[in-house]
């Protein structure tokens, strides 16, 4: 009798938790509708190639030829063959699903996408040569190398068309726009979390979960998981690790959307503000979301607001504005004296924001020279431009570099804002003779305000990608993006680069 009554109690037990799941259910339903998070998934399922104007056409398909040139060159790097040496050991150890996807500068070595995609995502980033928003982020690292790796690992069973790749790359973009849109704090230089480990990775789940084509329920879980798999502090920019940071976001959201898809499930408020229980509020202290607007005709995407900066040289981005005013003030004292002599220098002040990170006065390492107001500065100084070489051993530790590096000062004028909307270079040189010459940036050649023009960012792409392709072969990159919505398989291309 005991044994009878112990199996109707857990009967009706069962039961009542079916019925309580049930209800529970069409409560979670009836919020979704009402609920930041849903507002994403929403977006993420409803949009297609007819919601991109051909604005947002045209500036993605340069971030993502810039994208796959820095990627190319990065190809090149220490720290990728660090991380490919380290992908080859855990593939062959089994990792790796079966299903190949290439990487980059590699012909015919294949690993899995999730792999390729941290391998290429490192590759990005190894020069700190990759575009950069405003919110400050670098938006296209953290999509294009999952989404190259999925076109792949999709071929089996279906055609991923040029259309298909540029939807979910704009889908990738607007959702780390649109989440750093929701704090003040994320408008400036950052001093936590480096930004593309955190939106990047949400970025990349979203753009993958369209890819995937995974239901409205499914790309929520997706987001809510990649919020579990983001973040990485600014500590360790300037370091060997930093690529990684792009690395992990791309790979980290590929992997959340295939959970998604595989039924991983997580909390249907991630992006939600919910007193008391942090979900992607913990990143960002004043954290205040707004539903995103239906993907219907009218719908406007930020990259139409707001064009993408690319950099001319492979460095962090504030380098940019002091090099340029380094290079001016320089041109005026050839233009006076008919020469550049670092020997007459007295003292060079640099007003600069405030920003601990990029405040390097001797760095040790090529990743501290790319964040180093005193290096850049010095190095655009001596040579009349900042390159890829000048962070070569060779160039770094040249006595009249450090000669001009001992003379630097530092000033942080009140004006002057850690915001890459709002922030300026200024170099004051004071001449043994008692001369000073001024120069001063506040907008350089390739900011958001200023864009490289088609002939530029073309060369660009052309410099990097030769450290790879042959010269046929770029040529054939750079007309398959200008004319991706013609590709009818994207795994093809990607498979050449």
């Amino acid at each position: 009798m005991f044994s009878s009554a112990l199996q109707n109690a857990k009967k009706v037990h069962r039961l009542s938790r079916q019925i309580h799941k049930s209800a529970l259910k069409v409560v979670e339903d009836h919020q979704l509708e009402e609920t930041v998070t849903s507002s994403f998934a929403s977006f993420i399922n409803g949009i297609g190639p007819d919601h991109l104007s051909d604005i947002v056409r045209h500036r993605s398909k340069r971030m993502i030829l810039d994208n796959i040139g820095v990627g190319l060159v990065g190809s090149t790097t220490h720290v990728f063959n660090l991380i490919l040496q380290y992908c080859q050991d855990l593939y062959s150890s089994g990792y790796g699903n079966g299903a190949l996807s290439s990487v980059y500068g590699r012909k015919g070595l294949m690993l899995s996408p999730t792999l390729a995609a941290f391998t290429n995502g490192v590759a990005v980033h190894s020069m700190d040569f990759d575009d950069t928003w405003h919110p400050a982020t670098h938006p296209s690292g953290a999509v294009l190398p999952a989404l190259l790796a999925l076109t792949q690992m999709l071929s089996k069973e279906k055609r991923i068309s040029g259309e298909d790749l540029l939807t979910a790359f704009n889908v990738g973009i607007e959702v780390q726009g649109r989440l750093m849109g929701f704090s003040h704090e994320a408008k400036n230089i950052p001093k936590k979390f480096h930004p593309p480990s955190v939106v990047g990775t949400m970025g990349s789940a979203a753009a993958s979960a369209k890819l995937l084509s995974l239901t409205k329920e499914q790309s929520a879980h997706a987001l809510a998981i990649a919020a579990s798999l983001a973040g990485a502090p600014m500590a360790n920019a300037a370091t060997l690790a930093k690529p990684l940071h792009i690395g992990n976001a791309t790979r980290l959201g590929l992997e959340a959307a295939l959970l998604a898809s595989k039924g991983m499930e997580a909390n249907s408020l991630i992006l939600d503000y919910v007193p008391g229980c942090s979900g992607f509020s913990a990143f960002y202290g004043d954290y205040q979301p707004k539903s995103l607007s239906p993907a219907g005709e009218d719908y406007e995407f930020l990259l139409e607001k707001q064009d993408i900066a690319f950099k001319s040289f492979p460095a962090h981005l504030g380098m940019h504005w002091i090099a340029d005013a380094s290079v001016s003030v320089r041109n005026r004292l050839i233009n006076h004296y008919g020469s550049f002599n670092p020997f007459a220098i007295q003292s060079i002040v640099l007003r600069v924001p405030v920003s601990k990170y990029i405040n390097r006065p001797y760095p040790e390492s090529e990743h501290e020279a790319r964040h180093s107001f005193q290096f850049n500065s010095c190095t655009a100084l001596l040579d009349g431009e900042v390159n890829i070489g000048s962070f070569s051993e060779e160039k770094m530790y040249r006595r009249d570099l450090h000669n001009l590096l001992s003379k630097v000062v530092i000033e942080h004028p009140e004006d002057n804002v850690a915001n890459f909307d709002k922030m300026y270079g200024e170099i004051v040189i004071l001449l043994k003779n008692g001369d000073v010459k001024i120069g001063k940036t506040d907008t350089f050649y390739g900011h958001w305000r200023n864009p490289l023009s088609r002939e530029s960012l073309l060369k660009k792409f052309r410099t990097n990608a030769l450290h790879v392709l042959k010269e046929g072969q770029v040529e054939d990159v750079i007309q398959m993006v200008e004319n991706i919505e013609s590709v009818t398989d994207i795994s093809l291309q990607s498979s050449t680069l």
